[in-house]
């Protein structure tokens, strides 16, 4: 019996040993730092102006939609007012080739009675001539004189009846599209120098922390020039750069967990959302002749499944990796 125990605490022994040497020749796993990364957005002015107002600073937490500088341009304003003064012009024209003064009528009118008076006077009067000159009473000559006169009376009839209907109506039909063109010109410049002027004041597009601040009371500042910029806090991910052949079985929606020294080497778990190559810059470089072949890198992003208090952009993020086991 004794012999059979010592045979067999020997191969326990051995079973053992053989343990821990598998355990001691087994490759550390890989350990892949990245960087915590969030949306950036600078903001700019779209039209030129001075800085008015400053309502935020480098650290502030702003809210979308919040005030955070106002500039102004007296140029955009005094364009604005002298834009509403030609507006109210072409108005007034519009309704001015749209409409006739009820006197210009009355006159016109009366003009066309006076005519039709005239008409049925030498109506008469040519009557008259024609009857005396069957008794011999007038000569040919007046006779004529009186017809030249009823047919001068009808021209002018005709004359002053267009007259009154050109009154009446008003201007042509090119002329009052011509004039309704020149109001909504007004009106388009109009609300282009409104909307200008709207810009003057700057809002934050999003919910953030504002990191830089360019501007200055007082400093004029040209379209596109940079103010503020803003970190959105809410929405990090994480950034890994991997070798390719780091990537097999690694999909997008895959799970998987890292640790944040910053915040205490507290696990996350994250989910892959974008996995890009890089550029020919990134290419890992094979040193054999051969037996061996160029990698690129590629960009995995993740995002934390929860949110997570206190991370920032900027932090380290250590993952254990093993390729091939997801």
């Amino acid at each position: 019996m004794g012999r059979v125990l010592r045979l067999l605490i020997a191969i326990a022994c051995l079973v053992a040993l053989g343990v821990l040497l598998w355990f001691a020749t087994l490759p550390p796993p890989l350990v892949v730092q990245g960087e915590v990364s969030t949306d950036r957005v600078d903001i700019s002015p779209r039209v030129s102006g001075r800085i008015r107002v400053l309502n935020a600073d480098v650290g502030d937490i702003v809210k979308k939609g919040e005030i955070i500088a106002e500039l102004e341009s007296p140029q955009l304003v005094a364009a604005m007012h002298s834009t509403e003064a030609a507006l109210a012009v072409a108005q007034a024209d519009l309704v001015r080739v749209n409409s006739t003064r009820p006197e210009t009528i009355a006159a016109r009118q009366a003009e066309v009675d006076a005519a039709q008076a005239d008409v049925v006077l030498y109506q008469t009067n040519q009557q008259r001539q024609e009857r005396l000159l069957i008794t011999a009473a007038v000569a040919q000559a007046a006779v004529d004189e009186s017809r030249r006169n009823l047919e001068a009376a009808i021209r002018q009839r005709e004359a002053a009846q267009a007259n009154l209907e050109l009154a009446v109506s008003g201007a042509s039909k090119e002329e009052k599209a011509l004039a309704a063109s020149r109001v909504d010109q007004a009106r388009a410049t109009l609300d282009q120098q409104k909307t200008d002027i709207a810009e003057l004041t700057i809002r934050a597009p999003i919910d953030g922390q504002v990191t830089t601040r360019v501007a200055e009371l007082g400093e004029n500042f040209s379209p596109g020039a940079p103010l503020f910029s803003l970190i959105d806090l809410g929405h990090p991910w994480f950034t890994f750069n991997l070798r390719e052949d780091l990537l097999k079985g690694l999909q997008v929606g895959d799970t998987f967990s890292v640790t944040v020294p910053a915040l205490g080497n507290i696990p996350v778990d994250v989910r892959v959302t974008v996995i890009n190559a890089q550029g020919q810059y990134a290419t890992w470089r094979a040193t054999r002749a051969t037996g061996d072949f160029d990698l690129r890198t590629f960009e995995v992003r993740a995002e934390p499944t929860a949110p997570i208090e206190g991370l920032r952009p900027g932090m380290s993020v250590i993952a254990s990796w093993k390729s091939g086991d997801r």
